[in-house]
């Protein structure tokens, strides 16, 4: 993430060059600046593909295991043919947040594991079977009505996604029916 604010900041300076320098050759009647153009257009094309591969080659790889703490859980559907677990990820250092996901594990089918549930942690947050394929995740905080992230979700067909990225993904829309973001 650093690298690519790096990027975007490069491209920019580069942008705002050649603005510049593209004014001084026109108005002195220089010789357009080929070379910064083709460097500032290589940084647009690198700073959109990144852009591009975040957006719509998202997968769950990048989650920070090393710091991840446990939540609620685990929790067996009721014939046990499946188990939620939660874990919640620190992010942003004194001044961030926490994020929470929910791992479903197919008891019946060998290192399946899929992830169920993406968003940030509130004050409140439980799960609970309410039926064999059906899991409600409830995330809110009472505090603030408008934070609810609670859902209900048929594990295998749906997945939640706070930003969406999961939803928008092409690497991942054949793995749920349903998709739902806040």
């Amino acid at each position: 993430m650093l690298i690519y604010i790096f990027i975007v900041c490069i491209t920019l300076f580069l942008l705002l060059t050649l603005c510049v320098k593209g004014i001084i050759s026109f108005v002195k009647k220089k010789p357009f600046p080929r070379r910064l153009l083709i460097a500032t257009l290589s940084g647009v094309i690198l700073v959109s593909s990144i852009y591009i591969y975040e957006a719509y080659f998202f997968t769950f790889d990048e989650i920070d295991k090393k710091f991840m703490q446990k939540g609620p859980g685990p929790v067996t559907s009721p014939t046990n043919a499946y188990t939620a677990d939660a874990y919640y990820e620190l992010y942003g250092g004194a001044a961030g947040g926490v994020n929470v996901w929910v791992e479903v594990t197919y008891n019946n089918e060998a290192d399946k594991v899929q992830i169920a549930y993406f968003g940030d942690a509130k004050s409140t947050f439980n799960m609970e079977w309410l039926n064999e394929d059906t899991l409600k995740i409830q995330n809110y905080d009472t505090d603030y009505p408008d934070s609810d992230r609670s859902i209900t979700l048929r594990i295998g067909k749906d997945i939640y996604h706070e930003s969406g990225l999961a939803c928008q993904s092409i690497l991942m829309k054949d793995d749920y029916e349903n998709c739902y973001q806040n």
